[in-house]
């Protein structure tokens, strides 16, 4: 079992920068990918961005070259660099464990959502 623990989501003007932080606690077996997903207000959740166990991003096409994926095994704490924010950006945004358990059942884990706001 894993529980994360999201951190860093406010308010910003448009063009600013957030750091998102999801640290992981707990054990399991492994990680298939660790993704940001995020959800504005009648939208549906959709991926921002993803990092898989042997280090491969992807982003979704709308963040591409403004948001950074990373993550530091040591802290197991992923990480979601946003920069030249826009409106649009605006959301609650969830990070994601696609795991292994110690059962070898894949399992998702979800943070509990940081809102980012966007502001003119």
């Amino acid at each position: 079992q894993l529980q994360l623990a999201e951190s860093g989501g406010g308010l910003v003007q448009a063009g600013g920068s957030l750091r998102l932080s999801c640290a992981a606690s707990g054990s399991i077996y492994g990680i298939n990918a660790l993704n940001w997903y995020r959800q504005a207000p009648g939208k549906q959740r959709e991926l921002v961005a993803s990092i898989t166990n042997i280090g491969t991003t992807t982003y979704a096409d709308s963040v591409k070259g403004r948001f950074t994926i990373a993550r530091d095994n040591a802290k197991n704490t992923v990480y979601l660099q946003m920069t030249g924010l826009k409106i649009e950006d605006t959301a609650v945004y969830y990070c994601n464990f696609d795991a292994v358990t110690h059962s070898y059942i894949r399992e998702q884990y979800w943070g509990q959502g940081t809102q980012v706001t966007v502001s003119s």
